[in-house]
């Protein structure tokens, strides 16, 4: 296993940078008729709901494998609602936020035991999976983002290099 130097400043400002970014983005939909929230692009998660809720669905699984909790589903019925996830999204996102505040640096090179959806056991360092959902959303907002582009609206700039200008 490739060891990652680490520490919590850097793990916390890319979080910032998913909370930011998610907001941004959260903002740029809300004013869709829901025709195009609906939308089928023929993707993995087809809509931008769908895509929303995925991206939503993840970091919630991450945080619960964190804090030792298992989850088997991914995304419930009730996370494709534009307003559910603008009330619970945000607070997801503090939730990380404060966990990691928490967490003792210490400890960001000791793996951390979970399982997946199926129950398969893992492990993986603390700060890995804080990358890979910081990269996960980045991911799935830029579909997003294209997705809007696709339906005529010009998506917000929510690029890395944006949000550290903004520091």
């Amino acid at each position: 296993m490739l060891k990652l130097i680490m520490d919590k400043a850097t793990l916390d400002r890319h979080l910032a940078y998913t909370s930011w970014a998610t907001n941004h983005l959260l903002r740029a939909v809300a004013s869709l008729p829901p025709e195009h929230l609906t939308h089928d692009f023929k993707t993995g998660d087809r809509t931008i709901t769908n895509t929303l809720a995925h991206i939503f669905g993840a970091d919630r699984i991450w945080l619960d494998r964190l804090l030792g909790r298992h989850r088997s589903v991914l995304i419930e019925d009730r996370d494709r609602d534009l307003a559910l996830l603008n009330e619970e999204w945000p607070k997801l996102l503090n939730a990380w936020r404060e966990w990691l505040g928490a967490f003792d640096e210490a400890h960001l090179n000791e793996p951390i035991s979970y399982r997946d959806m199926a129950g398969n056991p893992h492990q993986s360092l603390p700060g890995e999976i804080v990358f890979h959902v910081v990269n996960h959303g980045t991911h799935h907002r830029g579909q997003v983002s294209g997705f809007l582009r696709a339906l005529g609206y010009t998506p917000p700039p929510i690029d890395l290099i944006r949000f550290y200008r903004g520091l």
